[in-house]
């Protein structure tokens, strides 16, 4: 359900017109930057640039936007600015708390269209730490086809907090932020390769589901600021009807 997926935060544009996957390329082309900002360069030795890099290739955008996102970020590129990661933090109608996550080139500009966005919807933007507390930030592995006590054999010494099922045989591998790149390591020392990696924002205690009615207000915000050409990822304090 849009909002809260952890796998789901960009949407598939296959098949779709030229101008959304151009939004979506925009999209994935930051976050390789971000990554490679962050970490360099090299996808072997960056699993947030490996899984970007990955991401990008599932959904054919070509090796040259690729490579020129890498450079964007190690400063091969003349006059290429760097791109900054911004959440943002907020509730929708009903009092859902919402973690926006940004990257920008332009953090004014981000920052009035998003409070613009939330206005609209009848939420608003609130100020830092206002929501965050709620949050907790997390690595997390998606693992296909593979044995749940396996993983947590595998990754525990790696730091991993927790195994848990994902639906359709799959697995998920939790993980706090500073032990990303180990229990990454781990998995793939044991030829267990991620089918997908990323940081999320989770509600510590996800609040009770709003009614049919207030969760659709909340979507109709979530979706807008997902179709946001600076937003990444949306999380709401509470799954959605």
């Amino acid at each position: 359900m849009a909002g809260h997926s952890h796998w789901s935060k960009i949407k598939r544009a296959k098949g779709a017109s030229d101008v959304k996957r151009g939004a979506l390329f925009s999209k994935l082309a930051k976050e390789i930057t971000v990554a490679t900002q962050l970490s360099g360069g090299d996808p072997n030795f960056n699993p947030r640039l490996r899984t970007a890099v990955a991401a990008a290739r599932a959904e054919s955008m070509p090796v040259d936007k690729i490579d020129r996102a890498i450079k964007k970020g190690t400063g091969e590129l003349e006059g290429a600015g760097a791109i900054e990661e911004i959440t943002y933090e907020g509730y929708a109608p009903g009092g859902t708390a919402l973690m926006v996550e940004t990257q920008t080139d332009n953090k004014n500009r981000t920052a009035a269209e998003i409070r613009h966005l939330f206005t609209k919807h009848g939420g608003n933007l609130a100020g830092a730490n206002s929501v965050a507390w709620m949050f907790r930030r997390k690595g997390i592995f998606l693992l296909e086809n593979a044995n749940a006590d396996t993983a947590l054999e595998a990754t525990l010494d790696a730091g991993a907090d927790d195994v848990r099922p994902a639906g359709d045989n799959s697995t998920e591998v939790v993980c706090p932020p500073d032990r990303f790149d180990a229990v990454d390591k781990a998995l793939r020392a044991k030829n267990m390769v991620p089918a997908a990696s990323r940081f999320i924002y989770e509600a510590e205690n996800p609040a009770p589901a709003p009614d049919a009615e207030a969760s659709a207000k909340v979507l109709a915000l979530i979706e807008e600021l997902e179709e946001h050409d600076d937003v990444q990822n949306v999380w709401p304090s509470c799954e959605l009807r």
